[in-house]
């Protein structure tokens, strides 16, 4: 009776295990339920993000003529920040309410791991794709992760770029950054649906290596900027994109997105959860005849 005790004590364990790990993912895919999006069908990405990805341009020449302001103002040229070190460039835009904001803790975050300096070693340049940005909207950011970054000696290494249309496409075109216009919650044109991405660039302004997602490896950037600074250029990498587009409250598009992804992941762990039940089940049957024949055989001894 005890090995049958046992037997059922662990078959009801797995099954209270399943129902305790599938209770929240069925709780939060049906919080979602009946969320509606015009614009995606089916497991297909909407219309909009079928136009916006990272094309990995490696090698390829930055147009170091690009005009644009930094943060105090100053007109500068992107060759102004090359020559001696490499850069890591991101393009975001500075009033963007979701990605950008976590493109750039992951690179204030991850660097702070980077046994390198910024302004003596590389350069970080962030340049905003939405045309209508500020300088005092760049200084304002830049202030922000200079002091997340935690090195304020540093801010001389850090510049945050504004620029017109012209410039702003020439180097996105160059590093591959595909991305659109959208509506915003008051319907006017004022965000932009793109992937999250960085890229680290050699002192001659040729692109050396991609780094997707929010996310970044401290050993990854490390080894990065040691091979751009010997103008080495990397391999192309999986090409996962995290995506940053129109967030509407009202309908919320932005979450349907997330909660098939959640839908996915549930359905998995539960199929899996469902044939470690059914072995676990057919085990404990095995066992429990196994020991009722040798409890015949004992007893017949």
């Amino acid at each position: 009776m005890k090995s049958r005790r046992t037997i059922r004590g662990g078959w009801l364990a797995a099954v209270l295990c399943c129902a305790l790990l599938s209770a929240p993912v069925f709780a939060q895919v049906s919080s979602y339920g009946d969320k509606q999006s015009g614009e995606n069908v089916g497991d297909e990405l909407p219309t909009v993000l079928q136009k916006v990805g990272v094309s990995q341009h490696l090698n390829q020449q930055l147009p170091l003529d690009a005009a644009f302001v930094d943060e105090t103002g100053k007109p500068v040229k992107l060759g102004d920040y090359f020559g001696k070190h490499p850069a890591l460039l991101s393009l975001v835009y500075y009033t963007c309410p979701m990605l950008c904001s976590e493109e750039l803790d992951g690179v204030a975050s991850s660097l702070e791991m980077v046994r390198l300096t910024p302004g003596k070693d590389f350069d970080v340049i962030v340049i905003s794709i939405d045309p209508s940005d500020t300088p005092a909207q760049a200084a304002k950011s830049k202030a922000l992760y200079v002091k997340r970054y935690g090195r304020p000696e540093t801010a001389a290494g850090w510049h945050f770029l504004t620029g017109q249309r012209p410039a702003i496409d020439a180097v996105t075109n160059a590093v591959g950054f595909g991305y659109v216009r959208v509506p915003g919650p008051d319907g006017k044109l004022t965000q932009f649906a793109h992937a999250s991405s960085i890229e680290l660039v050699t002192p001659e302004g040729k692109l050396a290596q991609y780094y997707l997602g929010v996310e970044y490896s401290p050993k990854d950037i490390l080894l990065g900027l040691i091979d751009a600074s010997g103008n080495k250029i990397g391999s192309p990498v999986a090409n996962i994109l995290t995506y940053c587009y129109h967030y509407d409250p009202e309908t919320n598009r932005h979450s349907l997105i997330v909660a098939r992804v959640v839908q996915l992941g549930g359905m998995i762990t539960v199929a899996g959860l469902g044939g470690f039940m059914f072995v676990m089940f057919r085990r404990d049957i095995k066992l429990a005849r196994e020991y009722e024949l040798t409890k015949k055989e004992t007893d017949k001894g």
